[in-house]
């Protein structure tokens, strides 16, 4: 067996009396799309800022590529591979399309943010932009300013950041928010051409989503992990269906 690119034990988030995460274990393993469901306040989004860096947890690890990433800040796992896009796009509005993905590749490059403006000059930093670009296809955006994107267009381009920043492991923060049909259509098939480039954590509450790209689900249920499976096991389990998945209730 593989070993896992993303290894979570015995992760322990509270604010005062209330538990958001409670002794969560998770493996991510290479080419592998896992998802992580559950109703609301389940704990998912401050499971992912935890494992972003943007929230301490309490207690347990984090290991990335077997080593422990716990004291790192978010910039520097972003430097060890980890990478991460929102449920509401984090993209600069005011630049181009292509500049975002060129600051993205700059970053990546170990150059702080006092020389983002170099950015839009550097014809390397352009060119890489340019291609990933391509390969979404937003070619033809690429001197779009993102505020005149759909929101649609703006999914793909986070992805494209998130992408530039070469991870080992992308975590999706409800990639399919607001998307039409096609939308989302289009974005599966992105997401499982790129698996084999670079394990996923899903976090999505559109369950057609979720059981078309997931390799594992796990359920998240008062900050617990309740069961971890297939698509198919998490379908029939029991626990699954009663606190989740047989309520009616799919939001995130």
């Amino acid at each position: 067996m593989n070993a896992p690119i993303l290894a979570v034990r015995g992760l322990v988030k509270h604010f005062g009396g209330l538990i958001a995460t409670d002794s969560v274990d998770l493996d991510v393993l290479p080419g592998q799309i896992h998802a992580l469901i559950g109703p609301n306040g389940a704990g998912k989004t401050t499971l992912i800022a935890q494992l972003a860096g943007e929230l301490r947890p309490n207690g347990g690890s984090i290991a990335l590529d077997g080593r422990t990433i716990d004291a790192l800040p978010a910039a520097a796992r972003v430097a060890r591979g980890l990478a991460r896009t929102f449920q509401i796009t984090c993209l600069l509005p005011d630049c181009s399309v292509r500049d975002n993905v060129a600051i993205a590749v700059q970053i990546r490059q170990g150059h702080s943010f006092r020389f983002l403006r170099n950015a839009h000059r550097d014809e390397g930093l352009r060119g890489e932009a340019e291609t990933r670009l391509a390969a979404a296809g937003l070619a033809g955006r690429a001197d779009e300013i993102v505020a005149n994107l759909s929101h649609g267009e703006r999914k793909q381009l986070e992805l494209v950041v998130a992408l530039a920043t070469r991870p080992r492991i992308l975590l999706l923060d409800e990639p399919m928010a607001g998307l039409g049909h096609a939308e989302s259509q289009q974005m599966i098939k992105t997401l499982r051409a790129l698996k084999k480039d670079v394990a996923m954590l899903l976090v999505e509450h559109d369950m057609e989503a979720v059981f078309q790209l997931a390799d594992r689900i796990s359920v998240l249920v008062y900050g617990r992990v309740i069961a971890s499976g297939t698509a198919d096991e998490i379908r029939r389990d029991p626990e699954v269906r009663k606190a989740y998945l047989g309520d009616g209730d799919e939001a995130c």
